[in-house]
């Protein structure tokens, strides 16, 4: 783990050092800086770590400076002699407060909430990758049975002008206008579908953006779309649906 120390008192911050590797080995302190100036320079020039004990009283001011002349993402511990700047330290990105001197147990406590923080901003992470790589990897139907009278046939997803909904039931209407019964609803067809290809526009219709021929303004702000077999109702957009279906359009 590698830390910045920015503290104007030499033995405050061999203190501090000293008690960091009594508590972990494997902690560098990697920089010391005793002011704002020499503080922000570094930090524009490209110095990362992984966390930063922040005495906010330095030589030339309040470390609080820092903030407003560099966007800091790093974490950071302040360590003062005052507790009066507890609110405004923890309005920044910060772990903990401690006040000098520096007790070993309050500095474990407060390296141990750290990692806590990072364990989980870790898992976060790994969970987002995931859930990204399943998406784009996820293997969407290229095509459906369907049966019409004793014949089973095959329907392919770029055949399908649309899908819809009637009296409970499904069915998948091709770009010739036939309609198939299907044993799929409509919130199973979404998961099932590309969705660059196909969109729910209402609560009855999930719509093919090949089979789009015109959107129209409609009032109550909703969308009216010109497509073959598809009228009235069927064709509008529902409000609750506009800006992703504009999301969708501009993919």
């Amino acid at each position: 783990m590698n830390i910045v120390i920015i503290e104007d008192e030499n033995l405050s911050a061999e203190h501090l050092t000293n008690l960091l590797q009594k508590i972990d080995l494997s902690i560098a302190v990697i920089n010391y800086f005793d002011t704002v100036s020499a503080s922000v320079k570094a930090f524009n020039e490209g110095l990362t770590a992984d966390l930063i004990f922040m005495d906010i009283h330095l030589a030339d001011g309040n470390s609080f400076e820092i903030f407003s002349q560099v966007k800091l993402e790093i974490p950071v511990i302040f360590t003062t002699a005052y507790d009066n700047y507890a609110l405004q330290a923890f309005k920044q990105n910060s772990v903990d407060y401690l006040l000098k001197p520096i007790a070993f147990e309050d500095l474990k406590f407060a390296i141990e909430k750290f990692k806590k923080q990072q364990k989980l901003v870790n898992n976060d992470l790994v969970s987002s990758i995931t859930s990204a790589y399943q998406q784009i990897n996820k293997e969407y139907k290229t095509r459906f049975l369907v049966k019409l009278g004793q014949t089973i046939d095959t329907i392919p997803t770029d055949e399908i002008h649309h899908f819809e909904t009637k009296d409970s039931l499904s069915f998948l209407v091709t770009n010739k206008g036939n309609h198939f019964l299907i044993d799929y609803t409509l919130d199973q067809l979404e998961t099932l579908l590309q969705p660059k290809n196909f969109f729910r526009i209402n609560r009855k219709i999930i719509l093919n953006i090949q089979s789009i021929e015109k959107v129209s303004t409609y009032f109550n702000s909703r969308l009216a779309i010109a497509t073959k077999f598809l009228d009235n109702d069927a064709r509008i957009v529902s409000r609750e649906r506009v800006n992703d279906f504009k999301k969708w359009l501009d993919n």
